[in-house]
């Protein structure tokens, strides 16, 4: 057993875990962050408050070891923009990648051409909670807490910050939206494009792949931890679930079904359809060679949270709900999109918003709800197309604990999906990368040995390809009517 601690901090909840050689957790804990929703569709978190999560889980689990820690290797949410100044303390609320306080000024951007022209030069498309437009609203609204910072960065490097004393970025933050994923460098012009020119001291640049950083003495304080323990800091949370799951060859994909809907596929290209749909983002990673195209739809697990407060249910229903419905949800049609900050991919519309349609009196809860996990499972299949899965599929998150729904994906998507035996896939990819940078790699083949697949039911499949047809015919047609 190695003492290597992986931390996982993730929108509302923050994980730690250590792992035994064989890849399964041999202790772990976890606390809640607390996320805000404010007027105008703002969506914040005390940074503070997140990382006191964070020395709660490990101090946790660090008393759980026999022997020492190690090594602490972090991962977490990315997106949004975390301000602090050159200690390491905010000058404002951490804004969430949830955040919808940009859906004009992204609509602009479209209606003008940046996203277009961003996407020409970094193949990742932008979105209300993205830093770009974040910071762009910022500049207007708030010019004066850009002024006092000294870093716009995110949440895993504004841990870090705390933690080391260090200002640095993970290349797979950096990568969305201002990094060309050929140089693995900001890209000024795109940067010039967002009307950032004049905030580009606040972008830290990228750590080199392997960076190990140490525990400065107000971080061991913080976390009962010995000053100058090794500390690795990245891939953010939709790579590091890829490593952690055992993605490794070109065409392999990952399904997160969190929060996020996030569809990942692996890919050793790192060019692009410049006229694509400027959607998704292209991901480096800490092995050069490797990228991920990646799609994280707005459309994941807080869409069941909104039904279970809407039907009066608890998750726990979601299972026999979705068992006392057909495939088909007996004519229930949904289109999933719930965000008040809209869709981010593998299509960018901030007014995005779902509808119900096929309702009758003898509709039930449990027709609804099918019918909004079928819509979830069409648009994760809609995000694998554009991200080109065409290898073996692994899934992790919340959603793939129901085993009903995870039929529903594996039928919808119409391949089997191999599930990971532990569930702190995020922290087991931060714990590998952490091992390859500190010189000692764990056997991955023998971490991805603890694994089950869901099969396909050949009968439903075929059912669900014309329940994916209909889908693109509403989606299309919504297309045309959504405003802000």
């Amino acid at each position: 057993m190695r003492g290597i601690i992986g931390v996982d901090i993730g929108t509302s909840l923050t994980k730690a875990v250590v792992f035994d050689e064989a890849g399964a957790s041999i202790a772990q804990a976890c606390t809640p962050s607390k996320v805000h929703h404010l007027p105008k569709g703002a969506v914040e978190q005390d940074f503070e408050q997140v990382l006191g999560t964070v020395a709660t889980v490990v101090r946790d689990v660090a008393a759980q070891l026999d022997g020492p820690v190690e090594a602490l290797a972090l991962t977490g949410q990315g997106d949004g923009v975390w301000l602090r100044d050159e200690a390491g303390y905010p000058v404002r609320p951490a804004i969430s990648w949830l955040d919808g306080r940009a859906n004009a000024l992204l609509t602009e951007w479209q209606a003008s051409g940046v996203t277009r022209e961003v996407f020409r030069r970094t193949g990742s498309g932008m979105f209300p909670g993205c830093a770009a437009a974040i910071l762009s609203y910022l500049d207007t609204h708030e010019p004066d807490v850009l002024d006092r910072a000294a870093v716009a960065g995110y949440c895993v490097d504004a841990v870090v910050q705390r933690l080391t004393g260090e200002i640095t970025v993970d290349i797979s933050d950096a990568s969305l939206p201002f990094v060309d994923p050929v140089t693995r460098r900001y890209d000024e012009q795109a940067i010039a494009a967002c009307g950032l020119t004049h905030r580009r001291g606040l972008l830290a640049e990228p750590a080199p792949p392997k960076t190990v950083f140490r525990l400065g003495a107000a971080g061991a304080a913080l976390l009962g931890l010995p000053e100058g323990l090794p500390v690795t800091a990245g891939p953010f949370d939709l790579p590091a679930c890829a490593i952690g799951a055992g993605v490794r060859e070109p065409g392999d994909g990952i399904l997160t079904a969190g929060t996020t809907l996030a569809c990942q596929v692996l890919t050793r290209d790192p060019t692009f359809d410049p006229e694509g749909e400027p959607a998704g983002m292209f991901l480096c990673t800490p092995n050069e060679a490797d990228y991920l195209r990646a799609m994280p739809a707005m459309v994941g697990t807080a869409g069941l949270d909104w039904a279970c407060r809407l039907l009066g249910i608890e998750v726990t229903d979601i299972g026999p709900l979705l068992a006392a419905s057909a495939p088909g949800a007996n004519g229930v049609r949904a289109l999933p999109f719930l965000s008040s900050s809209g869709e981010r991919a593998p299509f960018v519309d901030a007014a995005a918003r779902a509808q119900f349609s096929g309702l009758s009196l003898e509709s039930s809860r449990a027709d609804v709800v099918r019918a909004l996990c079928e819509s979830i499972a069409f648009a994760a299949r809609h995000c694998f197309e554009a991200a080109g899965l065409s290898g073996t599929l692994y899934a992790c998150g919340g959603g793939v604990r129901s085993p009903e729904w995870t039929q529903i994906f594996a039928d919808v998507l119409g391949r089997p999906i191999v599930i990971p035996g532990d569930p702190g896939v995020g922290a087991r990819g931060a714990v590998l990368v952490a091992g390859e940078a500190l010189g000692e790699p764990f056997d991955v083949d023998l971490w991805a040995g603890n694994s089950r697949t869901v099969e396909v039911v050949p009968a439903n499949v075929e059912h669900y390809e014309r329940g994916y047809a209909e889908y693109q015919t509403s989606l299309n047609a919504a297309r045309d009517h959504w405003t802000l």
